[in-house]
């Protein structure tokens, strides 16, 4: 299900399986977000005007419209059909005519990029970061790298180290936001598997605490941004053997 349109700000980014990954250009652009902003409802008009900074309105603009418009399609339904709610633990799903709908999704954001992700049904959870040293990466790696993960992080030298950090970040984020617990879950009690860390972009994945439930885990990243993503298997195709 292509979302390529010409003039959107949004495109379609990956197709894995059954899964649409879009990105959202999130550079300013007047007619662009004048076009979003159509596709708001009420609460979320409010919930834009509460914002106090350009840069979180706009992002919250382009990223929340392309998602009614990817969810629309999708479903079959118009957007003033289409609302959100939240489970307990913040994180959103779609509703229509006040229906909870068989749809995951989830959004991640990061400088001039955005990404969606939406699948027909198990959990899911992506992320996308830009690559700048604008934090401490020896400091937050000791904190929610695992003892694997902080030495492969300590061995690498210059720009390896950047992108070996935010390769690690985004897929342990997608796997968190996956999960649906927020940072709840230590980050530095699971380790992404060695071959990823190695320059694998693919593989399955099980946290330590719940090994029974398999996912799929990709490294997204391009030359512009880091980004991956998590879907939970279908138990019914889930094998210990993976």
């Amino acid at each position: 299900m292509s979302v390529d349109a010409p003039g959107s700000w949004f495109r379609t980014f990956r197709e894995i399986d059954d899964i649409l990954v879009a990105h959202v250009d999130l550079t300013p652009h007047e007619e662009r977000e004048a076009n979003a902003f159509s596709w708001l409802d009420e609460k979320e008009k409010d919930r834009l005007r509460r914002f106090r900074y350009e840069r979180p309105r706009r992002e919250f603009a382009l990223c929340r419209a392309a998602l009614r418009a990817m969810l629309c399609r999708r479903l079959g339904c118009e957007s003033e059909k289409l609302e959100f709610d939240v489970s307990g633990h913040g994180k959103p799903f779609a509703l229509v005519d006040g229906r909870a709908v068989p749809v995951s999704f989830n959004v991640s954001h990061s400088g001039k990029h955005g990404l969606i992700a939406l699948a027909p049904q198990g959990r899911l959870g992506v992320d996308v970061e830009e690559r700048v040293a604008r934090i401490d990466l020896d400091g937050v790696s000791e904190i929610v790298f695992g003892p694997g993960e902080q030495a492969d992080f300590a061995s690498a030298r210059g720009r390896e180290k950047l992108y070996l950090f935010f390769t690690l970040w985004t897929l342990k984020e997608a796997l968190i936001k996956a999960l649906g617990t927020g940072f709840s879950l230590d980050p530095s009690r699971f380790e992404i598997p060695s071959p990823m860390r190695h320059g694998a972009r693919k593989g399955i994945f099980r946290f330590p605490h719940m090994p029974d439930v398999g996912w799929k885990l990709e490294y997204l990243g391009n030359a512009d941004f880091a980004a991956a993503i998590a879907h939970e298997l279908d138990p019914a195709l889930d094998t210990k053997g993976e």
